[in-house]
């Protein structure tokens, strides 16, 4: 079987499969909203051979995506491996889309925007299409429910997602999760990411750490500073949690006021003594220590040679 058909066929098997991830589905969702023919029915050109008359169909160019679709990263690869299986057999799965008020022939993506850009790809002129009226927040929620189906949001887009729907069309976290099939708790810990720093929450949505690592940086004063050593180390979401229980040594002990003029002066005169570079660092405690940087044994046995003087 050519690479193209297994894909195809793994993506027909999931399409068919049961959905378990979610106690609320998107097949369940899409059933409180009659789909609506789209009125635009001509016979399909999919690429596939075949006559889906049966299919309603819209031009590629009708079709737009959903600003606010949670998703918005696609990888190239993926995307290149479902024009090739849809340009060999066909569009399997119609995209969902709603019409948009006030625009002639304009239809905005609800669910399978992946299939849309892959489509393009594949130099598709018609595609099938499911037609629903929905309102924006519907629409979004649709979007959410697929995407996580899938596992294609990566944890931030997930929690954006959800914040969008809290904030622009007062979900509770409660009615919420009710509405997605996820648990209130899944819901908070999830929104919880967005008071990471940028910096993590930038390493979170590209893959370098999962969601357990962020969520164990969480309210850690030094978040940024951690995460970038939990990446450098490959440390597991324990070892990261031990990390930011570890504890920190006296604030007196960790900060240094600023050198002063008579410090940098000694440590120049150190400096043309020995012929070394050298760090003199004092503490708030009154305590510090000299650090003489060499290059070669020679150079630390002359330094020794002048200590035993």
């Amino acid at each position: 079987m050519t690479k193209a058909g297994h894909l195809q066929t793994k993506a027909h098997s999931m399409a068919t499969e049961p959905r378990k991830r979610l106690g609320r589905g998107l097949d369940a969702l899409l059933g409180d909203y009659a789909p609506k023919p789209a009125p635009v029915a001509v016979a399909s050109n999919d690429g596939s051979g075949n006559d889906h008359a049966d299919r309603k169909v819209v031009p590629l160019g009708f079709i737009h995506p959903n600003p606010r679709n949670p998703r918005t990263t696609f990888a190239q690869d993926d995307l290149d491996d479902l024009a090739i299986s849809i340009q060999a057999h066909g569009m399997v799965q119609p995209i969902v889309v709603r019409p948009v008020p006030g625009k002639q022939d304009y239809y905005e993506i609800i669910a399978g925007e992946r299939r849309w850009r892959a489509a393009q790809k594949a130099g598709l002129h018609d595609v099938p299409v499911t037609l629903l009226d929905v309102s924006d927040n519907e629409a979004l929620e649709l979007a959410i429910v697929e995407n996580v189906q899938r596992s294609d949001l990566n944890p931030v887009e997930e929690a954006l997602g959800y914040n969008a729907l809290i904030e622009e069309f007062s979900y509770s976290q409660a009615d919420l999760g009710a509405r997605i099939g996820k648990s209130r708790v899944h819901v908070t810990n999830t929104l919880r990411l967005l008071k990471l720093p940028r910096d993590v929450i930038d390493y979170v949505r590209a893959g370098a750490l999962s969601a357990g690592h962020a969520r164990a940086l969480i309210n850690v004063a030094e978040a940024s500073a951690l995460a970038a050593r939990v990446i450098e180390r490959g440390l597991s979401v324990r070892e990261t949690e031990k990390l930011t229980r570890a504890p920190k040594p006296p604030a007196a002990a960790r900060a240094a006021p600023e050198k002063g003029a008579d410090t940098r002066a000694l440590e120049q005169e150190l400096e043309a003594r020995l012929g070394l570079k050298l760090d003199i660092r004092h503490k708030l405690d009154g305590k510090g220590e000299v650090r003489i940087a060499y290059q070669s044994l020679e150079q630390l046995e002359a330094v020794c040679r002048k200590l035993r003087g």
